[in-house]
């Protein structure tokens, strides 16, 4: 991150490791955990254009059966360098580990911030279908006419979306893979073409794909090689148009009914 120049970032998107004992991390205290990412988060904000976002993507870190929420622990971090909480997205997932002594977890959050008060936000590429797209208003001189947009509406600050889990078709050897998907909605939402995307924790290059896809340009690091291997091929066969990825706002598989078979 050091070798890239000042405010060159329009959006910097990542999910950093969660202090869990994951292959690619080593576990440590908490108090030292945030301070790693408090070096990580200060070279971010360096590199940060003015009208551009950071979107940081945590979960829990989880030490003797107690959780500690990240964005809770890593909030202040950003607060202190003086940028804006613009949403705190809830990413909610069907699937994952079960619990014995507590509640299994099904989400994770995004922490959106800006550097300003004059940032890159644009709805309409990633609206979702209405819910009632026929509806119409009851009264005044639009009466009778359809009253949601034809787009679609604001998808909300919960995002319900597959993790990368064995049968998804992005899956790759990576233990903790970002859908592209998720990381498309920021990409569209937060930055035009043309514009550059940084993802400092890389991993097999998700995100790289989410901005490339769209006409942005992608930089990224990793620590592991093997991941950085991953990630050049898995760019690779998105240029040869042999990527296959999740469409973005696919909906959420439902099994019929037993009597709706």
């Amino acid at each position: 991150m050091r070798k890239l120049k000042n405010e060159s970032m329009h959006l910097i998107v990542t999910s950093p490791p969660y202090n869990i004992g994951k292959e690619y991390e080593r576990r440590t205290s908490n108090d030292v955990y945030v301070e790693q990412q408090a070096a990580a988060v200060a070279e971010a904000v360096r590199l940060l254009h003015p009208r551009g976002s950071i979107c940081w993507q945590v979960g829990n870190s989880i030490e003797d059966g107690e959780v500690f929420p990240l964005d809770i622990l890593l909030y202040p971090i950003f607060k202190n360098h003086g940028l804006k909480l613009r949403n705190r997205i809830v990413w909610t997932f069907g699937h994952g580990l079960h619990c014995q002594k507590r509640l299994s977890g099904r989400h994770e959050t995004i922490l959106w911030f800006t550097k300003s008060d004059d940032y890159t936000f644009n709805l309409d590429p990633i609206r979702v279908p209405s819910k009632y797209p026929e509806k119409k208003h009851f009264k005044g001189p639009n009466r009778g006419k359809v009253s949601s947009n034809p787009l679609g509406k604001n998808p909300s600050d919960v995002w319900d979306i597959p993790n990368v889990k064995s049968n998804h078709v992005e899956k790759t050897d990576h233990p903790c893979q970002f859908p592209v998907g998720l990381v498309e909605r920021l990409v569209l939402a937060l930055t035009e073409k043309g514009d550059s995307v940084l993802d400092p924790y890389l991993g097999v290059g998700s995100s790289a794909i989410a901005a490339l896809k769209n006409g942005r340009h992608a930089f990224g690091c990793d620590i592991g090689e093997e991941y950085i291997q991953l990630a050049r091929g898995r760019i690779q066969s998105l240029r040869n148009g042999e990527l296959r990825t999740r469409p973005m706002n696919k909906p959420i598989y439902e099994p019929p009914l037993k009597g709706d078979q």
